[in-house]
């Protein structure tokens, strides 16, 4: 994402996972890690998607450590594709190494999001999450995890109009028997060519926001 991104990896169930770590800038102690995950290995996603980074950056803005990190058979991560069980193991791992203790936020894009719902459903009953961010959330091909009510506060859904990777009405029906709101960008695409200013400043305010 730039000059200062540190390169490393973590060791999963399949392997060494790769990861990408970005600090906020003006030395102040970060607040926390926010993991962040890709969209869906078999059409090119990556830690470096666009989506994501946008989403590193809207984190590192508001006093993060983000962290990107390629699921498994992608980059440098070892393993094959294991249709999002493995991805949830691989998420887990990286939280496990990376942020065992301390604030956490979890993030996804897509095939990402759906991962992290699964993340949030094991990890919030053991532990704080303070936010969770879904963006252009798949909910067809993969079945993402209902969020508890009790993490709706904390937890922003973001799906663009005119998607047509994954339609607004499959998301609105995995969202409505929640009484989980979504946030709908006005004639956005599933990868928000032309708006990903205004994606991440949907990100930051939801970020800065007191509600927990």
């Amino acid at each position: 994402m730039n000059a200062q991104t540190e390169k490393s990896t973590v060791q999963g169930a399949a392997g060494a996972i790769e990861v990408a770590i970005d600090t906020p800038t003006g030395g102040a102690l970060p607040k926390g890690v926010a993991l962040i995950a890709h969209p869906h290995p078999l059409f090119g996603g990556t830690l470096d998607n666009k989506v994501v980074q946008t989403l590193a950056r809207a984190f590192t803005q508001c006093g993060w450590t983000a962290v990107r990190f390629n699921f498994r058979g992608v980059g440098g991560t070892q393993g094959v594709h294991d249709e999002g069980r493995g991805e949830l193991d691989d998420m887990l791992a990286v939280a496990a190494h990376i942020a065992p203790t301390g604030a956490v936020c979890l993030a996804g894009f897509s095939f990402g999001a759906f991962v992290a719902t699964h993340a949030f459903d094991r990890l919030h009953r053991a532990r704080h999450i303070d936010k969770l961010v879904l963006v252009g959330t798949s909910v067809v091909r993969s079945a993402a995890a209902p969020i508890d009510a009790a993490g709706h506060a904390k937890t922003i859904v973001i799906h663009g109009e005119a998607d047509d990777t994954v339609t607004l009405s499959a998301v609105m029906d995995w969202a409505r028997p929640q009484s989980l709101p979504v946030t709908v960008v006005p004639g956005g695409g599933h990868f928000f060519h032309g708006q990903l200013p205004l994606l991440k400043s949907l990100v930051v305010r939801h970020l800065t926001s007191t509600s927990t």
